[in-house]
């Protein structure tokens, strides 16, 4: 079960307003996390606590595939990103560094900044604890469960070779 506060962005959040370009001489993440969503709201680094959850319209994460943008977001300790929909690339990436993240148009557009909210991961459900609405999403597949469980698909299959 993840739990949170909400920090609220709109449609079409490009991977230069999560992590910008100028700071891409780094693959450090804590480095990176100093600077996460700093050209959507310059005082989203200093704002954000750990646990915290991103809720965003559609299109989260378009623009170019870096790999650093999901890894900022976790870095910077947010513990989940709920959008109505994600750049292909950024979905594959997120899972790929453990990252999780959820898609639902209803949660998107019903949920505001600084709600409290639960995900569960395995049911598919979404729980606004500021307003008591329900939302759903699809259930991630078991497999990328334990990918995101694992911390990053680097992990995952480490430990499935050790096996």
């Amino acid at each position: 079960m993840i739990k949170g506060r909400v920090w609220k962005f709109g449609d079409d959040v490009d991977t230069d307003a999560i992590i910008p370009a100028r700071y891409l001489n780094t693959s450090d993440p804590a480095e990176l996390a100093q600077h996460v969503m700093e050209d959507a709201d310059p005082c989203f680094p200093q704002k954000v606590r750990r646990g915290d959850i991103i809720v965003a319209g559609k299109n989260f994460g378009c623009g170019s595939s870096r790999e650093h943008a999901p890894l900022a977001i976790k870095a910077a300790g947010v513990s989940c990103v709920i959008a109505a929909s994600f750049a292909r690339i950024f979905y594959r990436n997120a899972f790929n560094i453990g990252l999780p993240i959820f898609e639902s148009a209803q949660a998107a557009a019903g949920i505001s900044e600084g709600d409290e909210v639960s995900v569960d991961i395995n049911t598919g459900e979404i729980v606004n604890h500021s307003t008591g609405v329900t939302y759903r999403f699809s259930p991630v597949p078991p497999f990328m469960r334990e990918i995101v469980e694992a911390g990053g698909l680097i992990n995952y299959v480490s430990r499935r070779l050790s096996k």
